[in-house]
């Protein structure tokens, strides 16, 4: 069985590798993964990888977003591969090709997670990007769509908020992993910002998210170890 700190992925939303290598010492017992974004990987390269290897036990979830046509993302998949990860993003809003070009050069050895519907995106943004009508008076079935079609191109699981992860898990399974960002303490400090579709980190653990991406909550906070503790806790009490 998972502990608490387990669902915890700490997103390390920083652009110098010496901040991500605070971080990451500070938070490695209370967190058991870290996020590598776009941001840091451009700064750090793979070596920020090493650093998070070197800190202890916690997971790495390279969270690059790959959207390129399916014979370079099976290339950069297959470098990824020799990387040691656990996790590592793809966009949805292209096509069951790449996606299944993405599962085929991890050779097995990292977990393909496919990005349904980013947690900033509201229905006006869709209605905007020239999407049926059906799509935008309810995203939850743009999510589901791009599930389907990650499912059926062999990714692990799907990044998704809180919202859409009871259904995801009925339709496509319990195994079928779901992470969510988006998340947001009801004790925390930080404004909803740029996030649309939030939720508390005990509401999507009862919803069915197998990990929890956080970030500014934690980052953010006056004592960004004990924010990570409560959080643990808030999660113990619907374990």
């Amino acid at each position: 069985m998972k502990n608490a700190k387990d669902y915890i992925i700490f997103a390390l939303d920083v652009d110098t590798t010496e901040a991500a290598k605070k971080n990451v010492e500070m938070l490695a017992p209370d967190v058991g993964m870290f996020k590598v974004g776009l941001e840091l990987f451009i700064r750090s390269g793979p070596d920020i990888v090493n650093v998070i290897k070197k800190a202890g036990a916690a997971g790495i979830f390279l969270d690059l977003k790959l959207h390129d046509i399916p014979e370079t993302v099976y290339r950069s998949m297959r470098i990824i591969s020799d990387l040691d990860v656990d996790f590592v993003t793809v966009h949805c809003a292209d096509s069951k090709e790449m996606i299944t070009a993405a599962v085929e050069g991890s050779r097995g050895k990292v977990k393909v997670l496919g990005v349904s519907v980013l947690t900033h995106i509201h229905e006006n943004n869709i209605r905007a990007a020239g999407f049926k009508d059906e799509f935008c008076s309810d995203i939850s079935k743009l999510v589901l769509e791009r599930t389907a079609m990650a499912k059926a191109a062999g990714s692990a699981g799907i990044i998704c908020s809180g919202h859409e992860v009871k259904t995801i898990k009925s339709r496509f399974g319990s195994e079928f992993i779901a992470v969510t960002p988006g998340i947001r303490p009801d004790w925390g400090q930080v404004a909803k910002d740029d996030q649309k579709r939030v939720m508390t980190p005990a509401q999507a653990i009862k919803n069915g998210s197998d990990y929890l991406v956080i970030g500014r909550p934690i980052r953010d906070a006056e004592d960004p170890g004990k924010a990570a503790i409560r959080i643990k806790e808030d999660i113990e009490t619907v374990l």
